[in-house]
C-alpha cells in the first residue's frame, strides 16, 4: 500500500523502534482504512451492490457516515451513499486523544455555522444522513435527481451581530461565557500580526478585529511556515486561522505567466462536507475582498463536474476548496487538473477526525501523494485518535508544531441547555411528541423547534404527521435535494415560529440561531451524535431546552450521558381528545410513507449493536413500530434487503 510521502512517526512504535515525540504505542503502522477500502468508484469492493450513475454521483461528501445494516462493515451505496455499523467503529468507538499539552489556550464552545444560497446549477444529488442513508436506499431504487444549486461564496463583510447576519464566520462564535459581549475573544489584534495591508485590510473589512484564542495560537506559528496540527473544535475561529497565512502565500507567488493554459493551484483545502466546503470558500471570497488577482474554486459532490471543470479553467483558481472524493475524480478524470495540483504549495485537512470517520480515507492518501512533497501542510481536527496521528505521519513533516487549543475537561454541552428525557412505548411516542410541541408553542411566542429523527424516511413521516396536525412544519434530509435543503435551511434561519423535522444531516455544522427546543425522537447513533443535536439549541448565551423521547427499549442509552445534567421529564397531558386527533392525522399520513419508515427503521435499528444483535426481538419490535403508525400487517420488505440485513426467515417478517 502506498505510504505516502516520508514515513514519519506521530507515537506509533515501529519494529525497529518508536519515536517520543507524540508518546508511545505498540504495533504497526497501518495505513488501511478501519472502515475498509473503497475502490474508484467510491464503493467497497467485495460488497455486491446495485450500480449507481456516474462520475458525478460519485462523491458524497455529506453528513456524517452511520449504520448500515452489515455488522462490521463500511459500504457505499447507490447515488453515492456511504454508510456504517454501529458496532463500536463510528464515532462513539473512536479511539482515545492523546494530550500532547504543547500549548492549550483556553477552551471554547462550540458554535456551526450555515448554509449560503445556490445559483441554480444543474447536477445530481447524493446526499447521505448517515444513519438514515442506508436504511433508506435499501428500499428505494429510485436514484434521486434534480436540479442542484452550487453553492457559492458571499464576498460581502459580516458584521458582529448575530441578528443581521446568522450563518456568521466562527470567529464571533465559540463563546466561553453564557453571557453576551466580547468574551469570546482574545486581546490579540489581527494587526500585531505580521501580514500583509491587502490582507489586514480585507480582515477589518470582514468585521474582525481580536483574535479568538485559536487563531492567536495558531496563526503565529502557522505564518512562520510550519506544518501544523491543531486540536480544535468547530466554531472556534480556525477557518480564518488556516486562511489568513494560505492566503499570505498565494500572495508572495511571482505572477503567473498569463499565456499558460492551465495555471497550478497553490492552496487545496479539503473539508469532509459540502456545507463545510462552501463555508470555508465563502469565508475565503471574503478574506479576499482586496485580493483581485486571487480566484477560489469549489468543488463538491451533488454537482456537475463539466461545469465545475469549466470554472477552474476560465476563472483565477489559486486557492481550491473541495470535499474529498470530488477532488479525487478530478484528479483521476480532469485533463492536466493533476499537473496544476504540482503547484501547491499549502495543503489544509479541515475536520480530519471526521473526514477519517467518513471513510474518506484512502482519498486522502491518494490527494497527498498527488501533492509536491515540498509544502506546507495544516490539520485541524476536534480530536486526535490513531487515525489522525497516522495521516499526520504521511501527510506531514517530523518537526511539526502540535497545538492543542480545546481545554481538557471543558463543558461538552451548554450549561444554559435544559436536558430532558422521556421513556415512553411507542404507540404513546406520536401524541408524547404532539403533546411536547403544542405545550412549547402555547409558552413561546417566538418558538424555534427542531425535532431530530433516526432517519430520512421516518423525518418524512413525522414531517407529514406534524403538517396534518396544522403545525407549521418544514423538513431536511438527505432524500431532498441539495437547492430545496438550502433553501429550507436558510428559510428556518430567519424564521420564528417553525418546527424543522430533520435527520442527522442538521446535527452538525449549521448554525440555526435561537432555537429554543431540540427533540431528539429514538436513540441517536452515539453519545457524540447526542451532544451535536443538542448544541443546536443554547446558543450565542441564549437559553434553550433538549427532550431525548426513548422507547423502553432504548433506555440503555442513558448510561452513555449519565454524566451529564439530564433529568427526567414530565410528561405533557394527552387527553382521549388528542389522542383521537394524532390517530385521525395519521390515517391521513400516506400507506406508502408509513411502509418506506417502517423498512428504513429495521434498518437503523438493525445495524444498532445493542439492539439488532437479537434478530426475532428486533423484527418484533419494528412490528411494534408499524402498529404505532396504524398499520396493523407488517410492510412487505424486499428479498434482497433482508438477505443484507441478515434477517432471512426471521418470524414475522414479510418479504416481496
Amino acid at each position: 500500500m502506498r505510504r505516502g510521502r516520508g514515513r514519519r512517526d506521530l507515537g506509533l512504535s515501529r519494529k525497529g523502534g518508536s519515536y517520543s515525540d507524540f508518546g508511545d504505542c505498540d504495533g504497526d503502522i497501518r495505513l488501511g482504512s478501519s472502515r475498509g477500502r473503497r475502490d474508484r468508484g467510491g464503493r467497497m469492493s467485495g460488497l455486491s451492490q446495485r450500480r449507481g450513475r456516474g462520475s458525478d454521483l460519485d462523491d458524497d461528501e455529506d453528513d456524517d457516515a452511520g449504520p448500515d445494516g452489515f455488522e462490521g462493515s463500511s459500504v457505499r451505496h447507490q447515488g453515492g451513499r456511504r454508510g456504517k455499523m454501529a458496532n463500536g467503529s463510528h464515532r462513539g468507538g473512536r479511539s482515545s486523544d492523546m494530550d500532547f499539552g504543547h500549548r492549550q489556550p483556553r477552551g471554547a464552545k462550540k458554535f456551526d455555522f450555515g448554509l449560503s444560497e445556490d445559483d441554480d446549477e444543474a447536477g445530481e444529488v447524493d446526499e447521505d444522513d448517515g444513519p438514515s442513508g442506508f436504511e433508506d436506499d435499501l428500499f428505494d431504487d429510485e436514484v434521486v435527481k434534480e436540479d442542484v444549486g452550487q453553492i457559492t461564496g458571499n464576498k460581502s463583510g459580516s458584521s458582529m451581530s448575530a441578528e443581521d447576519e446568522p450563518a456568521k464566520h466562527e470567529s464571533v462564535q465559540g463563546r466561553r461565557s453564557t453571557g453576551g459581549g466580547d468574551s469570546y475573544l482574545s486581546k490579540k489584534r489581527f494587526d500585531e500580526c505580521p501580514l500583509s495591508p491587502l490582507s489586514l485590510k480585507g480582515v477589518k473589512a470582514a468585521g474582525y478585529e481580536r483574535m479568538t484564542a485559536v487563531q492567536e495560537a495558531t496563526l503565529p506559528i502557522i505564518l512562520q511556515g510550519k506544518d501544523v496540527l491543531a486540536k480544535a473544535k468547530t466554531g472556534t475561529g480556525k477557518t480564518v486561522a488556516f486562511l489568513l497565512p494560505a492566503i499570505e502565500v498565494v500572495s508572495k507567488l511571482p505572477p503567473v505567466d498569463r499565456d499558460l493554459k492551465r495555471p497550478p493551484i497553490s492552496v487545496v483545502v479539503v473539508c469532509p462536507t459540502r456545507e463545510l466546503a462552501d463555508q470555508a470558500a465563502a469565508e475565503a471570497n471574503k478574506l479576499l475582498k482586496f485580493h483581485p488577482s486571487i480566484g477560489v474554486q469549489l468543488v463538491i459532490g451533488g454537482t456537475r463536474m463539466a461545469l465545475e471543470q469549466k470554472r477552474m479553467h476560465t476563472n483565477p483558481c489559486q486557492i481550491l476548496v473541495a470535499t474529498p472524493g470530488r477532488l479525487r475524480d478530478h484528479m483521476e478524470n480532469t485533463p492536466g487538473f493533476a499537473t496544476r495540483l504540482m503547484g501547491v504549495k499549502v495543503l489544509i485537512l479541515d475536520e480530519a477526525d471526521r473526514l477519517l470517520d467518513m471513510g474518506f480515507r484512502s482519498d486522502i492518501e491518494k490527494i497527498v501523494a498527488a501533492l509536491p512533497k515540498q509544502r506546507q501542510t495544516l490539520l485541524f481536527s476536534a480530536t486526535v485518535p490513531d487515525e489522525v496521528r497516522q495521516v499526520c505521519h504521511i501527510a506531514m513533516k517530523r518537526d511539526l508544531e502540535f497545538v492543542n487549543t480545546v481545554q481538557e475537561g471543558s463543558e461538552e454541552t451548554h450549561s444554559q441547555v435544559k436536558q430532558m428525557h422521556l421513556i415512553a412505548p411507542l404507540d404513546k411516542q406520536f401524541s408524547i411528541l404532539y403533546g411536547l410541541l403544542t405545550d412549547h408553542i402555547s409558552e413561546n411566542v417566538d418558538y424555534k423547534v427542531i425535532v431530530f429523527c433516526t432517519t430520512a424516511k421516518v423525518t418524512s413521516l413525522v414531517a407529514e404527521l406534524l403538517s396534518e396536525l396544522k403545525l407549521n412544519v418544514r423538513e431536511i434530509h438527505s432524500r431532498k435535494p441539495q437547492s430545496y435543503r438550502t433553501r429550507i435551511s436558510k428559510e428556518f434561519k430567519e424564521s420564528k415560529g417553525l418546527i424543522l423535522v430533520s435527520s442527522d444531516v442538521s446535527a452538525r455544522g449549521v448554525d440555526y440561531p435561537n432555537v429554543t427546543l431540540v427533540v431528539q425522537l429514538g436513540v441517536p447513533t452515539d453519545r457524540e451524535q447526542y451532544i451535536h443535536r443538542l448544541g443546536r439549541t443554547g446558543r450565542r448565551g441564549n437559553e434553550g431546552a433538549g427532550v431525548l423521547l426513548l422507547a423502553p427499549w432504548e433506555e440503555y442509552f442513558l448510561r452513555s450521558i449519565k454524566d451529564l445534567p439530564i433529568s427526567e421529564a414530565t410528561q405533557p397531558l394527552i387527553d382521549l381528545d388528542t389522542k383521537k386527533k394524532v390517530d385521525k392525522a395519521l390515517a391521513h399520513v400516506e400507506v406508502k410513507d408509513k411502509e418506506s419508515a417502517y423498512q428504513a427503521w429495521l434498518g437503523y435499528y438493525n445495524s444498532n449493536k445493542f439492539i439488532g444483535r437479537d434478530k426475532y426481538q428486533l423484527v418484533s419490535l419494528a412490528n411494534e413500530f408499524s402498529r404505532s403508525m396504524g398499520l396493523n400487517n407488517p410492510p412487505a420488505v424486499p428479498k434482497l434487503a433482508l438477505r443484507k440485513m441478515g434477517l432471512n426467515n426471521i418470524p414475522g417478517l414479510r418479504s416481496k
